[in-house]
């Protein structure tokens, strides 16, 4: 059961129960630092979101407590390949990376967050539902969070894990510097017959945009497409549409469990900290889905905060985790401007170079980066 009671103080409030929120939840259990954990929503959300566990996210579970569970529930996959329709171009291989974890974790992130929240619960904690903050205000001896209901929160530090629209980075008057990207992004979860099969994470390029199609458990795959224009709820029959045009003759959609469009905003906070408000997660930095990292960045910002917090080595934060994700953003935003490049020219280079890149070293240093593992 969600904790209901709202307690008058505590040291750190965090604003958000996703991932984030989560991730620093567990590690201030883990260090016997007081907390209360604030989610405006009556339940978690059930739908999937985020798919992609990376390695270095596995690597941090580990120390959580909170992996075995998660890797239960997911598929790994050892390679990415990158198509122009159906033409490989390039693999990028997990198996040979350097950690625990060689591969990448397939799960929805709801279960992501089954997995974070039932570890909170064995430490004690809990997520406190639904607690909507209204307002956020610093003094030099605390902070003081209002719900919309109108009840109060004293603490030392209040995180604001609340996503892209954070009223904690509103509050704390923090730049959100970047800007957004011009195509829709559509999301599905599907059940199809895929002739590459679900053996791998199938990065497609194509002059109509970025179509990506990823394995999940259950027999079910992940397609993320970018579309100029996609409609609000996207169907059995768009999908279908979007694959027969980029990957022609190798998907037969049977069913759409879950579908959503979104548009994507490549940002970063212009700082991490104002006083006693900290920030993590989406309300730090957004970037553009392709790789799958942005959840996997925000649980490392958690970590690295309750680390911060329990250490009292705050000030490091902002020094060790903005420039990370200030990498993300540059490295997903080059990704995506490669694979939806739409002048001829540019698309024949790009298909002549990214073959011959295969002999290189190129695919294991690109897996690296995704997996995030330069990020220790």
């Amino acid at each position: 059961m969600n904790a209901t009671t709202l307690p008058a103080r505590t040291e750190v409030a965090i604003v958000g129960g996703g991932p984030t929120g989560l991730a620093l939840a567990v590690t201030l259990a883990s260090s016997g630092i007081d907390f209360v954990l604030l989610d405006r929503l009556v339940e978690g959300a059930n739908t999937s979101r985020a798919a992609v566990v990376h390695a270095r996210t596995l690597e941090i579970l580990d120390e959580l407590g909170a992996s075995a569970e998660l890797i239960a529930r997911g598929v790994k996959i050892t390679r990415f390949a990158v198509r122009d329709g159906s033409r490989r171009l390039l693999t990028v291989p997990f198996d040979t990376l350097p950690t625990p974890h060689p591969y990448t974790l397939m799960v929805p992130q709801y279960e992501t967050e089954s997995v974070l929240l039932a570890r909170l619960r064995a430490l004690g904690g809990d997520v406190h539902r639904p607690y909507e903050v209204a307002s956020v205000v610093q003094d030099e001896d605390g902070v003081t969070l209002t719900m919309s209901t109108g009840e109060t929160l004293r603490a030392g530090y209040a995180v604001g894990a609340d996503g892209m629209h954070s009223t904690v980075r509103e509050a704390a008057g923090i730049g959100f510097s970047g800007g957004a990207y011009g195509e829709s992004f559509v999301l599905a979860d599907v059940a199809m017959e895929w002739t590459p099969g679900p053996g791998e994470v199938s990065l497609t390029f194509g002059s109509a945009g970025l179509t990506v199609v990823a394995p999940l458990p259950g027999g079910h795959y992940r397609v993320v497409a970018t579309v100029d224009d996609a409609p609000a709820a996207p169907d059995l029959a768009f999908v279908q549409r979007i694959l027969d045009a980029r990957a022609p003759g190798q998907a037969e959609v049977t069913e759409c469990a879950w579908s959503s469009r979104f548009r994507v905003h490549h940002r970063v906070a212009d700082h991490y900290r104002a006083g006693r408000l900290l920030l993590a997660g989406d309300a730090a930095h957004v970037h553009s889905p392709a790789g799958g990292q942005g959840m996997n960045t925000g649980i490392q910002d958690g970590h690295a905060l309750g680390r911060a917090l329990a250490t009292g080595a705050l000030d490091g934060y902002e020094a060790q985790r903005r420039p990370v994700a200030q990498r993300v953003v540059a490295f997903t935003d080059r990704m995506t401007r490669v694979a939806t490049a739409r002048h001829p020219l540019v698309r024949g280079a790009r298909n002549l170079a990214l073959p011959l890149l295969s002999h290189t070293g190129m695919p294991r240093k690109l897996a690296t980066e995704l997996a995030e593992l330069n990020y220790r």
